[in-house]
């Protein structure tokens, strides 16, 4: 019964996150605001919301640090891993090579925010770092850091040059049209997110699997289908900008609501609580977005064999060795 629920949950989100894709496009020609600002910040807002609420959820009604923490940086490193699929699907080449540089920043600001998260996590298990109010210093940096960084990159972009590849293809369509619909499919994936917490530390208890694997790999895969969905639709659509935009976007967002998290669990830090094995997929996720980084400044990437580049395989690898790590060591 817990698996039939689990995909019923993950079927929700796919049914939703199939409609963000054409809406945010809708979004970003009716604003004339790009589709990277609209990728980074409004996409990746939506798509990130299963983490964001199973994150929550878990720390806060099901009390479960490694559950929360787990959801939020596997979900970085499959984001990532997305990027194998994309290279599949597109039809001029690897994604990557077609993407702008512009995504530099991003890429900067999502190795700046997870590498605070990983040192936070470490110090929290050697010493008793300070508090502002019941919220670890940890969080509060995080808290402070990804608005920061958001604005920096936003900035960056607005003082861009307009996309000017971008053509008139929704003159039947509406602004606010396109926005009811973005946030009505917004609504499903945040109610199945929460469900999911539910659901992951039911199946923890079941099979007997730890919170840590299960956080790390099971709800990560599944509240990560809408940045499956919507990098796809977008790369198939021909804006891979939007795709790229969207999991560097959700990945950056995912690392600052450790901070939000931390907030909502009552049994004190959640980076002291969490088990300290959660820093390997860290690590991972570090690694991963700096081959990324690698791959959209040179450009000149191709495929190696068949239909894969050399990133791709090596994201799918790291995050699979560290879901084995996680799933041997990992916290019960």
């Amino acid at each position: 019964m817990v698996w039939l629920k689990f995909l019923l949950c993950l079927a929700a989100i796919l049914f939703a996150g199939t409609r963000l894709a054409r809406y945010a496009d809708v979004i970003a020609e009716k604003t004339g605001l790009g589709r990277i600002w609209i990728g980074l910040a409004l996409v990746a807002l939506i798509t990130a919301t299963p983490e964001m609420a199973t994150g929550v959820s878990a720390a806060a009604l099901v009390g479960s640090p490694d559950l929360a923490m787990g959801t939020l940086m596997g979900s970085c490193c499959f984001n990532l891993s997305i990027l194998c699929i994309l290279d599949h699907v597109s039809r001029r080449g690897p994604v990557l090579m077609l993407v702008s540089t512009r995504h530099l920043p991003g890429v900067r600001a999502g190795v700046g925010l997870l590498t605070l998260a990983a040192t936070g996590l470490v110090l929290s298990q050697q010493v008793s770092l300070p508090t502002l109010a019941w919220i670890s210093l940890p969080a509060v940096v995080l808290l402070i850091a990804y608005p920061l960084a958001l604005r920096r990159i936003l900035a960056h972009e607005r003082s861009a040059e307009p996309d000017k590849e971008q053509v008139r293809h929704y003159a039947s369509s509406t602004l606010k049209g396109a926005l009811v619909g973005f946030f009505a499919a917004a609504a499903v994936v945040i109610g199945a997110g929460v469900w999911l917490s539910f659901i992951g530390d039911e199946i923890a208890l079941v099979t007997g699997w730890g919170s840590s694997f299960v956080g790390n790999l099971l709800l990560a895969v599944a509240t990560s289908a809408p940045e499956v969905v919507v990098s796809v639709a977008a790369v198939r659509m021909g804006f891979p900008d939007i795709a790229i935009a969207d999991i560097l976007g959700a990945n950056m967002l995912d690392t600052g609501m450790l901070g939000l998290v931390d907030l909502f669990y009552s049994n004190g830090s959640l980076f002291a609580h969490a088990a300290p094995v959660n820093v390997v997929i860290m690590v991972v996720a570090i690694v991963s977005t700096a081959a990324a980084g690698i791959a959209v400044s040179k450009h000149r990437t191709r495929y190696l064999f068949g239909r894969f580049t050399w990133y791709g395989p090596l994201v799918v690898l790291l995050y699979l060795g560290a879901a084995y790590v996680l799933f041997a060591f990992g916290a019960s």
